[in-house]
């Protein structure tokens, strides 16, 4: 059995200027995938009414680079469907972009330092590659 960082933590929905709704977050880390990390949401927050999840308890579950969340914790970091950046005071906003909209998120920033840390522990950075399986990652690929 390998180990994983693993942390459920409070975020924030932004709706608007003036509203917003808590949710929890599961933030994981599989050494197993270590350029990756994993932030699984709630399924009542997804866009799409038809969502059946894709993670425990029909979680809806985002992909993206380990590297682009510690970036996004000093400065604007992100193409594609997945920024992140620096916001008020001890914040940082996690924008989701899909086809049915674009949702932000705003943690706690010390939240996010703490389980990246939690990460280094399993895989530090820049080692990464010493802990990919090409053969499983092709395997996966082709199905």
């Amino acid at each position: 059995m390998h180990a994983t960082a693993e942390e459920t933590v409070q975020a924030r929905l932004v709706l608007s200027a003036h509203r917003s709704v808590r949710l929890r977050v599961t933030l994981t880390y599989l050494p197993d995938d270590p350029l990756a990390v994993r932030m699984a949401f709630p399924a009542e927050f997804s866009l799409d009414d038809e969502a059946d999840g894709t993670g425990p308890a029909g979680d809806i579950v985002w992909v993206f680079a380990r590297r682009l969340l510690s970036a996004g914790l000093e400065v604007p970091s992100g193409i594609g469907d997945v920024h992140v950046r620096p916001g008020l005071g001890r914040r940082t906003l996690v924008e989701l972009r899909a086809p049915e909209g674009t949702a932000m998120v705003q943690f706690d920033t010390a939240d996010l330092r703490r389980f990246l840390w939690r990460s280094r522990l399993l895989v530090p950075e820049g080692e990464e590659h010493l802990h990919l399986d090409a053969d499983r990652a092709l395997a996966q690929l082709l199905g």
